[in-house]
């Protein structure tokens, strides 16, 4: 059974700084790429950073770029979010998914909170 657990989520004020991490179970962590994506009130789900299987390769959408950073450790099976410069607007229950091909796997999420 796949798990994804993530914590590291909490209330920050704006320009502070969080590290969220992703702990994976199940599977072989290495064999599947990683994202984070968050969704705040009233809003769609939306893709915030990714990686590869090896960390190589990440992706950042325009909103977060330079101050989102996505990293793994394959021997720990964990993937984190290092968040700076936090703004009002990061408020939103982060989650991550593993992906390999059809295969989706979600988190329970951990709630973000930027206080202006």
């Amino acid at each position: 059974q796949v798990q994804l657990v993530e914590s590291g989520g909490g209330l920050v004020q704006a320009g502070g700084s969080l590290r969220l991490s992703c702990a994976a179970s199940g599977r072989t962590f290495s064999n599947y790429a990683m994202g984070w994506f968050r969704q705040a009130p009233g809003k769609e789900r939306e893709l915030v950073a990714a990686i590869t299987r090896s960390g190589g390769i990440t992706y950042y959408p325009d909103s977060v770029k330079g101050r989102f950073t996505i990293s793994r450790d394959n021997a720990k099976n964990t993937v984190y979010l290092q968040m700076n410069s936090l703004k009002p607007e990061d408020t939103a229950v982060y989650s991550c998914k593993m992906t390999r091909g059809p295969a989706n796997y979600w988190g329970q999420g951990t709630q973000v909170i930027v206080s202006s």
